[in-house]
């Protein structure tokens, strides 16, 4: 390491490998949907070796740069690597101050661990509710994927479609053949009802959940519980006018082969509501919400370096959305912390940090709209994520309640007054 040619050699050596290491950390979970965490916390340790000892030899570099230009040796050279020494340590720098941006309303949410309280009456029936359509998509239709269970996926579809019409609301299909060889002659469909505003009607809030499973799987957290929130809230609000037009849609087709392809339910309705001129000012993704968990250790992230900003216990609520969604992601926890005594946490962070655009939210970040999460965080704490094990009575339904009438209170918030910017 006494010449600066080697170390600048050894520099670019560890970028590179920390640039493979993380487009696999990135790749690999979407390419294997609901894998186990061991190839990710193995990638995750390495990165996070790589990044340490990158940012570590810099700081060491910078020195011996600057005295290597000041004796005129390899100049060349050594302005080259002083200026690579520099970047690490300036994106160590920025991450730090970035993350205090990223983080949203940690506090408050690890202070209310007590997830555990009484029901009220109100929530004891609307438990019941959601007990009841879970048991109807994830028991009595069961595995809902497009491709392998098409004829579930329409029953699924008839039975949202005649719970949003047996509560006086007109439903709009929306339907589409997806571009798939095994889906040829197979109609796939959105449905969407709407409460048009008052005061801004053409400023929209839409609240989605997905109702098609991986193949195989009954899907009662992921996503009957999407789904039986959306009912659940969708029926508390026919006749509650509000100042912005209100949207409930339930989308087909978020699951694999369609995810994140043009072929997603939730792509195919945002990209329409982008050519249609429609003012999204935001969208409430329900995805995973049933599933709690009070284990030390029972709460997993893409990464252990989120550990040190959040719990490790998973028994709370999360709201994801990306950077440009930041403000709806503080919007929306601190008025569901307004409505609800439930631990809660919310980030707004990068894209393509595994897991952030896992979900309908993602559709509407691509047409520009801002889309948050909400969700238990899925296969980072449900061990029978995407498997035939998702069966309705692995679901917590007392702490399920609570946490849909916070969202209650939230979605009636957005919709009647709050800003969205």
């Amino acid at each position: 390491m006494q010449k600066p040619v080697k170390v600048l050699v050894i520099l670019v050596v560890m970028l590179v490998s920390l640039l493979a290491v993380s487009g696999l950390l990135v790749v690999l979970p979407f390419r294997q949907h609901g894998a186990t965490h061991g190839w990710r916390l193995f990638l995750s340790v390495a990165a996070f070796a790589l990044a340490v000892g990158w940012v570590l030899l810099s700081i060491l570099a910078i020195p011996r740069a600057v005295a290597a230009i000041a004796r005129r040796q390899q100049t060349g050279t050594a302005v080259t690597l002083l200026v690579t020494a520099c970047v690490p340590v300036l994106l160590a720098i920025g991450l730090v101050v970035a993350s205090t941006f990223w983080t949203v309303g940690r506090g408050d949410g690890r202070k209310r661990v007590e997830s555990r309280r009484a029901l009220t009456p109100a929530q004891i029936v609307l438990r019941e509710e959601l007990r009841r359509d879970v048991a109807v998509l994830g028991g009595e239709i069961g595995p809902r994927s497009a491709v392998t269970e098409y004829t579930n996926l329409c029953r699924a579809a008839e039975f949202i479609e005649k719970s949003l019409s047996g509560m006086g609301y007109e439903v709009r299909r929306q339907d589409y053949e997806p571009d798939h060889w095994a889906m040829r002659g197979k109609p796939c469909r959105n449905l969407e009802v709407e409460i048009k505003g008052t005061a801004k009607p053409d400023e929209i809030v839409v609240v989605g959940a997905h109702y098609d499973t991986e193949m195989s799987c009954p899907g009662a957290n992921d996503n009957g519980s999407g789904m039986a929130a959306l009912l659940a809230l969708a029926r508390r609000f026919p006749g509650k006018g509000g100042a912005r037009t209100l949207r409930f849609v339930a989308f087909a087709n978020e699951e694999p082969p369609f995810f994140w392809t043009s072929q997603m339910g939730s792509l195919v309705y945002a990209t329409a509501c982008r050519a249609r001129g429609d003012k999204i000012v935001a969208m409430l993704s329900l995805e995973t919400l049933g599933y709690y968990d009070d284990a030390p250790g029972s709460q997993h992230y893409p990464s252990r370096l989120f550990g040190w900003l959040y719990p490790t216990t998973g028994n709370f609520i999360s709201f994801i959305g990306n950077v440009k969604s930041r403000a709806l992601v503080e919007r929306a926890l601190l008025s569901f912390r307004r409505h609800a005594v439930f631990p809660s946490e919310g980030a707004a962070l990068p894209g393509l940090i595994s897991g952030v655009g896992w979900s309908d939210h993602w559709a509407f970040w691509q047409n520009g709209y801002p889309g948050v999460m909400v969700t238990d965080t899925a296969p980072f704490r449900y061990a029978h994520y995407h498997t035939a094990e998702d069966t309705p009575e692995k679901l917590d339904y007392d702490r399920f309640a609570v946490v849909v009438e916070g969202l209650l209170g939230v979605v009636g918030e957005i919709q009647s007054e709050g800003a969205v910017r």
